[in-house]
């Protein structure tokens, strides 16, 4: 009877639990030192009484995020069930925290992990904390789009059978711009090798509800994924999944958890991805064939327009291009003329419309449950409009977005290794100590380890002159860079 409460999706138990405590008017002598916003009252007017009055500390009654076994344990319980896990964990360290916890549970120093290079810096971040060594497989590049696909299963196999001792092989599900690897046949190649198959699915939550999507990574058998549910599946920015499968020893990822996640949880997140995972297993279904038919609607509207590419399904391949997200708005302007960060600011400075990222040669529109019809409209149409007031000459532009790294040491080494800054002009030929990126969407143009080559400096440099958003280095103005004090 316990057993069939507990699956109940329409349950939210955290949410259920902070309602009942908000009627108990309970006398804090605890933190937050707020209490209930009284200590702070612009605080409590900006953010609201019913908010600030929930954001409380863990108390029997609340259970506890990191040894969990009342609400908070159902409400993992429940998310598990609704992803089709074997256990779910609640992250309020964002993906960036789940994604850590997967390479930290299945990674040691010197174990070799099998990985794209166009991954989201988090997964360097995790490999400079635990000290693994990354055997990349670089991605194909579609030449008239400038990005990175997915994992080619030869490339893959290549590197399993170069490296049988690798521990485990990651794999994005999607990319940022909605590329699907075969992820399937990469998590039976993983498993016959005996090693893990780790997802990073920060853009993938959608797969798990929607109909006619990718296949998701619990589906295909791989045993931890990263959910973000703040990205599309509606709970509050920083709040995330991280889920894995039966061969995975619950406990143990729970200690690693907790070697880095905060011991005083959110109860605004943990209660916002309760409600999220409810109204996801409820209405999910429905709410994403709505957002994947807007998309559609709108690649066709902005292919229309002329000199924009929209891409969709049509760059399915079989293998480097496995599948394609159909809620994904990437649009290719370099064909107009424009980088894609330069449409991204046009975008945001004359139309007021704030689009996820920019590139140099792409953008990103991200749609999901909150969108509407009229909306996209108002998005072609300003582009429309940038197109036809704005449109110029696109054979000065650098197309290619994807660099293959030299790796020369481990991140970890490099990272703590004795270093010097000098001049970004000066740097090439040496060895990085530091990470260099475009954020959004966060995927290291340069990490530790890795050698600046002319490419490297040539991308830097023009990703700087179009106003990307670089951040990584010390210097905030990516004048100066950190490289090894001593070449190895």
């Amino acid at each position: 009877m316990k057993k069939e409460t507990i699956l109940n999706q329409s349950r939210a138990p955290i949410y259920e639990a902070l309602q009942t405590f908000r009627q108990m008017r309970v006398m804090p002598f605890d933190v937050p030192g707020h209490k209930r916003g009284r200590g702070n009252p612009e605080l409590t007017e900006f953010l609201g009484e019913r908010c600030i009055s929930i954001d409380v500390n863990s108390m029997k009654p609340l259970d506890n995020l990191c040894h969990p076994i009342s609400v908070i344990r159902e409400a993992e319980e429940l998310a598990a069930d609704a992803f089709g896990a074997a256990h779910a964990f609640l992250m309020v360290g964002g993906t960036t925290s789940s994604v850590q916890s997967m390479v930290l549970s299945t990674c040691k120093r010197g174990d070799k992990i099998i990985l794209p290079r166009n991954v989201h810096q988090s997964v360097i971040n995790a490999l400079v904390l635990c000290g693994a060594i990354p055997v990349y497989v670089n991605p194909e590049v579609d030449q008239r789009l400038g990005i990175s696909l997915g994992m080619k299963r030869e490339q893959v196999a290549k590197a399993i059978q170069e490296n049988p001792g690798a521990v485990a092989v990651l794999v994005n599900n999607p990319t940022y711009y909605g590329i699907c690897s075969n992820l399937r046949e990469i998590v039976k190649m993983a498993h016959e090798a005996g090693m893990y198959c780790l997802a990073d699915e920060a853009h993938g939550t959608h797969f798990y509800f929607g109909e006619d999507m990718p296949v998701s990574a619990m589906a295909a058998g791989a045993d931890m994924a990263s959910v973000s549910m703040h990205k599309s599946g509606g709970s509050l920015t920083q709040s995330s999944l991280l889920l894995i499968g039966p061969g995975i020893q619950e406990g143990y990822v729970r200690k690693i958890i907790n070697l880095t996640q905060t011991t005083s949880g959110s109860y605004l997140l943990m209660s916002s991805l309760d409600i999220s995972r409810r109204n996801l297993a409820l209405r999910g279904r429905t709410v994403f064939q709505q957002v994947a038919a807007m998309a559609e609607y709108a690649r066709e509207e902005i292919n229309a327009v002329g000199g924009y590419y929209a891409f969709g399904r049509e760059c399915v391949n079989g293998d480097s291009v496995f599948d394609f997200d159909p809620t994904k708005l990437s649009v290719h302007t370099r064909d107009i003329g424009l980088a894609g960060i330069e449409v991204y600011d046009l975008l945001r400075d004359e139309y007021d419309i704030q689009i996820e990222f920019g590139d140099i040669g792409n953008i990103l529109a991200y749609l999901s449950i909150g969108d509407r019809p009229q909306e996209v409209e108002r998005l072609v149409s300003a582009l429309a409009e940038i197109r036809r007031r704005y449109q110029t000459d696109s054979s000065g532009l650098m197309n290619q977005e994807y660099i293959a790294p030299e790796v020369v040491m481990s991140p970890q080494d490099a990272f703590y290794a004795s270093k010097k800054s000098v001049p970004l002009a000066e740097s090439t030929g040496c060895i990085c100590s530091e990470f260099v990126m475009c954020y959004p969407p966060g995927i290291p143009v340069v990490a530790p380890g890795e050698r600046i080559t002319s490419e490297v400096l040539q991308y830097i440099q023009y990703a700087k002159a179009k106003g990307c958003s670089m951040t990584g280095p010390e210097d905030p103005d990516i004048e100066k860079i950190n490289i090894l004090q001593e070449e190895h």
